[in-house]
């Protein structure tokens, strides 16, 4: 029966105003408020899941030993500035901050990520340290970064390659947790449990 309730109501949504007023005067109003109430419940979940949808990247938080092996592949140090896209809770630049003295930036488009980075970020003691902003990557200007992390999807990858190598000085050093950058091929590449860690430099000659 409950597999039946939004075909139901999806169909008393698109009846017209004149025969939605007659059924409105022979149903009790009981009725009525329990059917605008599931109304309202299935308008929600409709805007939840186009949210959903709207995220390029599904989020999956990097394990702890592959943030680690990340961050020492790109030898981070206290001089650098990280620039972590798609950052999801946080994590790759608070432990940057915390470990090894540098700074940096996390990006992601979805609200409750950042919310949770900054929240992170507070109670590791690094707020002075890093900051995350509520962006599409494309959008973001990272051309100050000394290193730039990645943890996005293979077509991503492939998307956003254009524009490190316009954007990021020779010398900026790339990780990417499992996708690689198509026929750029990595300097290292490493194994970490079930991941692989895509190590490359941006070249003083860029590549057409």
């Amino acid at each position: 029966m409950s597999k039946l309730l939004p075909q139901t109501l999806t169909h008393y949504m698109v009846v017209d105003l004149n025969k939605r007023s007659k059924l409105a005067e022979k149903l009790p109003l009981a009725i009525i408020l329990f059917l605008s109430t599931c109304l309202g419940l299935l308008s929600c979940s409709t805007k939840k899941t186009a949210t959903e949808q709207s995220l390029d990247v599904p989020y999956v938080a990097s394990k702890p030993a592959v943030v680690e092996a990340m961050l020492q592949i790109a030898q981070v140090n206290k001089n650098d500035l990280i620039y972590d896209l798609g950052c999801g809770d946080g994590r790759i630049v608070i432990t940057a901050a915390k470990e090894y003295g540098a700074t940096g930036v996390g990006v992601d488009i979805d609200p409750n990520r950042i919310k949770e980075a900054n929240r992170n970020a507070q109670k590791e003691g690094v707020s002075d340290k890093v900051q995350f902003l509520q962006q599409d990557l494309f959008d973001v200007d990272f051309s100050k970064a000394s290193v730039v992390t990645l943890y996005l999807l293979p077509y991503v990858n492939l998307k956003l390659r254009p524009k490190l190598l316009e954007q990021l000085k020779p010398g900026t050093r790339i990780v990417s947790n499992e996708f690689d950058m198509g026929d750029w091929q990595p300097e290292k590449k490493i194994k970490v449990g079930e991941s692989t860690i895509y190590f490359w430099t941006i070249p003083e000659k860029k590549p057409i």
